[in-house]
């Protein structure tokens, strides 16, 4: 897990690396705390870079993990400081990534504890329903959420997720800050790219 760097970012669909024997992504809407996540998943402090400007992330960010796998940090969804134009370009590069990637094992798509899932999380969902992706919700921030809030929003994500036929049943709660669940994540990860963590 040690074994990362940048390898390069692509903002077109023909600078895509060639498939390696497995990859993951990570994508959410615009602030939702992506890269954060990314750097404490790797305990890393500037892999991936973070902003409080929604819409940093510009590009495909692929990350070189050993020599068989990558990790993509995506552009976020939703609001971004950017044109109209350069937003549907970056939607499309995504999906057509998402759609085509042959080597792509999960998408580990982030949603902000706090807000739950909003219209553009929900279209972005039935898009990888639609293309049968395999996906599995992150909730950020959970930090952040109230004690007493924690049962409703866990019954509602449940209840969500039964509505989208390519979602992991199971989604987990992290915290960046706090390093709340980083590990049980960082074991699923290796577990679908078949890494040990050790290495």
């Amino acid at each position: 897990m040690n074994d990362i760097s940048f390898f390069k970012g692509v903002a077109g669909i023909d600078g895509l690396p060639p498939d390696r024997e497995s990859e993951v992504c990570f994508i959410g809407r615009s602030n939702v705390g992506k890269s954060s996540l990314i750097n404490a998943l790797f305990d890393r402090r500037n892999l991936a870079r973070t902003s409080k400007t929604p819409g940093r992330t510009q590009e495909l960010n692929f990350f070189s993990l050993g020599e068989r796998c990558y990790v993509v940090d995506l552009p976020g969804y939703g609001y971004a400081k950017a044109s109209k134009d350069k937003r549907s370009d970056w939607q499309g590069l995504i999906k057509a990534y998402i759609a085509e990637r042959r080597s792509l094992k999960r998408v580990f798509t982030l949603v902000d504890a706090r807000h739950g899932l909003k219209e553009n999380d929900r279209e972005f969902f039935s898009f990888l329903d639609t293309y049968a992706v395999n996906y599995q919700i992150i909730l950020t921030k959970i930090d952040k959420v109230k004690k007493p809030d924690m049962p409703k929003l866990l019954d509602k994500m449940n209840e969500k997720i039964k509505e989208h036929p390519a979602c992991n049943t199971e989604f987990f709660l992290a915290s960046s800050i706090k390093k709340y669940g980083i590990s049980e994540i960082r074991d699923a990860m290796c577990l679908i790219l078949g890494l040990d963590q050790n290495n």
